[in-house]
């Protein structure tokens, strides 16, 4: 029997401190998101950021937290559901953190029979610390506990014309009555040395502006040019001119070297250069969460105004949009056949 395991970031339980923590502590001593040795991953976790974090980042959470729960957890259930609705085959839905576990979405699977699972990471674009730390622990907990199950991994899926189509429609019913200057492409920053790291060429990704544009294996795996090519797809479908839109990387930690340029940075920058009226869409996310309801919906808009922008339009996540579910169905119907 087949079923399917959807599988996002994950949220901590409550937007308090003592709840924050843990979450914080499970995501960043991943070693897929701080890729350094154990002892060093740990010292700089549970030694200098877990200290005042938490605190910070619970704060946050409380900015954007709904009442029915975290935003980012509520969206993908809705989303799950409706999916559910549309397939002839059971749909569970987990997360890589918190306790939504993966391992508790393929026991929900397997209590119902099933033996092939499509595992599904919810991110278009790949990444070691989204996608493939989502597929090292599923294959971990599947040797452990449900050796009779086989995986079908989902690839990204960033320039899969129908996902295309749907961002592309999705910004431009969100961009009715507002009269914009300028549409920022906003993706989840990455240090360079991971973009390096999943090059399976070993010698493709130098990050030089033209390797992401030059024929490759290594862009099966490589975050950066799945970030421009959704951006050039989207913008071709579109037909925005090269002056109207721009990319950019948020939410970097400080001590390496992230991908470039950086979202605040450049958002401060932009009322100078006459953009007052900015709309930004976020396409490394699926379901809105606290980098796109706080960091940029909040924090972003905050700084654009101070800086002299006057009108500022977060666009939604895909989440549970009817046509965004309708062509997450249809993927598992192809495969379910």
């Amino acid at each position: 029997m087949k079923g399917v395991l959807l599988v996002n970031l994950g949220s901590p339980e409550s937007p308090a401190p003592k709840d924050v923590k843990p979450y914080l502590d499970e995501f960043l001593m991943d070693k897929y998101v701080i890729d350094v040795p154990y002892l060093l991953r740990a010292l700089l976790v549970r030694g200098i950021i877990l200290r005042k974090r938490p605190e910070e980042s619970a704060h946050a959470y409380a900015k954007i937290w709904w009442e029915e729960g975290s935003p980012l957890v509520v969206l993908s259930k809705r989303m799950q559901k409706k999916v559910q609705t549309l397939v002839n085959v059971p749909v569970e839905l987990a997360m890589r953190y918190g306790s939504m576990t993966i391992e508790k979405g393929l026991q929900q699977l397997h209590d119902k029979g099933v033996t092939e699972v499509l595992l599904f990471p919810l991110y278009p674009q790949y990444a070691m610390a989204s996608t493939l730390t989502i597929l090292v622990k599923a294959e971990e907990i599947r040797k452990k506990k449900f050796p009779h199950m086989t995986f079908t991994d989902v690839p990204a899926f960033y320039n899969k014309p129908d996902y295309i189509k749907n961002l592309a429609d999705s910004i431009q019913k969100h961009l009715v009555g507002f009269e914009y200057d300028h549409l920022l492409f906003s993706y989840h920053g990455i240090p360079e040395r991971h973009i390096r790291k999943t090059d399976v060429t070993k010698s493709h990704c130098k990050i030089d502006g033209s390797c992401c544009s030059t024929p490759s294996p290594a862009h099966d795996f490589c975050y950066r040019h799945q970030c421009y090519e959704t951006t050039r797809q989207v913008v071709k479908l579109l037909g925005l001119p090269e002056d109207k839109y721009s990319l950019t990387f948020q939410s970097r930690l400080a001590g390496d070297k992230w991908l470039e340029p950086y979202t605040d940075i450049e958002i401060d920058k932009m009322p100078a250069k006459g953009i007052k009226n900015l709309a930004v869409v976020t396409p490394a996310f699926v379901s809105d969460c606290l980098e796109t309801l706080e960091e940029i919906a909040m924090r972003a808009k905050e700084d654009f105004e101070k800086n002299g922008g006057e009108n500022f339009l977060a666009i939604p996540c895909l989440n549970d949009d009817q046509k965004w579910c309708q062509t997450v169905s249809s993927w598992i119907n192809e495969w379910a056949e």
